[in-house]
């Protein structure tokens, strides 16, 4: 907000005597701030002040870090009252209190330019890795500025770190509200992956809009997202056949090979491994790191969760048991004379069909796609990463990050608590 200098009234010691500059004494819109240690009802206190000559406050904001406070309070004075004894007993009230406090007058055209202002982009950038550094808040920051673009809050979603790193959670996050228009969304976004791999930090950018907020339904690819595994690949290593099926995995998740004719290539060469190995492998599935957390405070905030997978329903509906998953929709082994026979029944479930099985959901829940997030890591995860309202490319191949609006490569599932807002405090476990 564009303002005067800052003026601060002259105080003496024992505050009997307050000298007001001449700007001060006939402006009508003020702004203080307050600074010093916090302590319950300082902030009554000084707005009854306000309250009984009946300022308007147009606007405050405060800030505590380590007991050490920070409040703004914007203020409009009334006609009838002048500002000269609204400001004295205000200075006095604070010396009593130990605070600082300090006034900046605003003419009536800035506070108008200002308020124009507010109804800019508003955008939220949530910054999440092991730990946060300096260097990743400034060049973020350098980044930000070099576009037009002007932070407006910074707040903590992580909890406070303890000084004894054996008891840190390992994750932290904060998230910065941003006002202004970018000229080109796709530069900013390709200068925040550079960012992200040149200082291990995962950098999520959003419109801050209703639907962050409203999210309802959240869909999960299983294989190497809601897993830490290729579920195919532990079938091969089964039956005989892992480089092989390795191979031809590494090259579908890559892109490089159409997913339908790699999965049936993959499929044949399963053709006559026992059925009793689906049971073994699924009592070992090994869960990604903050996915329990993550599930279990989804569904505590009322969320739909899908699997919607291009591996095998067997055992997504192991995990939908030991989850609580509420959809599961992926490939049914075709099984005779108890060993697979190397084909699926039914439809194969890629790219395409998992964005339509999304939309499906959707309109089952009465929810629009903007109200829905998914999560995959693999090539045929981007269509449905596209048509949600947040996409979410997770430990993922550079093919699936460029393409994704959204990545995280740093942390478990659960982080995708902060790019949905939730603070450490307000998830489970």
């Amino acid at each position: 907000m564009t303002s005067s200098a800052a003026v601060s009234p002259v105080v003496s010691p024992l505050c009997d005597h307050i000298t007001l500059h001449p700007a001060l004494a006939m402006s009508e819109i003020l702004l203080l701030n307050i600074s010093g240690r916090d302590r319950p009802g300082l902030t009554s206190s000084l707005t009854a002040i306000l309250a009984r000559y009946d300022v308007t406050i147009l606007d405050i904001g405060q800030a505590v870090i380590h007991d050490a406070l920070s409040l703004g309070l914007l203020v409009e004075i009334p006609e009838e009252s002048e500002p000269s004894p609204v400001l004295k007993d205000i200075v006095f009230r604070a010396h009593e209190l130990g605070v600082d406090i300090r006034f900046t007058p605003i003419s009536g055209p800035d506070y108008e330019k200002w308020v124009s202002q507010q109804q800019r982009g508003r955008f939220i950038i949530t910054i999440l890795g092991r730990e946060i550094t300096a260097e990743q808040i400034s060049t973020i920051a350098a980044t930000l500025s070099e576009r037009g673009m002007n932070i407006h809050d910074i707040t903590r979603l992580s909890g406070r770190m303890p000084l004894d790193e054996s008891r840190r959670p390992g994750r932290a996050c904060i998230e910065l509200m941003v006002r202004g228009q970018p000229e080109a969304l796709t530069d900013l976004r390709t200068r925040f992956m550079q960012i992200s791999g040149e200082l291990g930090v995962d950098i999520a950018f959003q419109e801050d809009n209703v639907y962050r907020r409203n999210r309802r339904l959240v869909a999960f690819d299983m294989d190497s997202t809601l897993v830490q595994c290729e579920i195919i690949d532990e079938l091969a290593a089964a039956a005989g056949v892992g480089e092989e099926v390795s191979r031809i995995t590494a090259t579908a998740m890559a892109g490089d090979l159409d997913f339908r004719e790699s999965f049936s290539r993959r499929l044949k060469l399963l053709k006559g491994l026992k059925a009793s190995a689906l049971e073994r492998i699924a009592a070992h599935l090994p869960l990604t790191e903050g996915t329990e957390r993550l599930v279990a405070t989804l569904k505590t905030l009322g969320y739909r969760i899908a699997i919607l997978s291009g591996g095998f329903a067997y055992f997504g509906r192991q995990l939908q048991k030991q989850l609580g998953i509420d959809y599961v929709y992926a490939n049914e082994l075709d099984i005779a004379d108890g060993a697979l026979t190397g084909e699926v029944v039914g439809e194969i479930v890629d790219g395409r069909r998992k964005a339509d099985l999304l939309r499906q959901i959707a309109r089952q829940e009465g929810i629009s796609l903007e109200q829905v997030i998914a999560v995959g890591d693999g090539a045929n995860d981007l269509p449905m990463l596209s048509i949600a309202g947040l996409g979410i490319a997770f430990h993922a191949k550079p093919v699936v990050r460029e393409g994704a609006r959204q990545s995280i490569s740093t942390l478990g599932l659960d982080g995708i608590l902060y790019l949905m807002g939730i603070r450490d405090r307000e998830a489970l476990g």
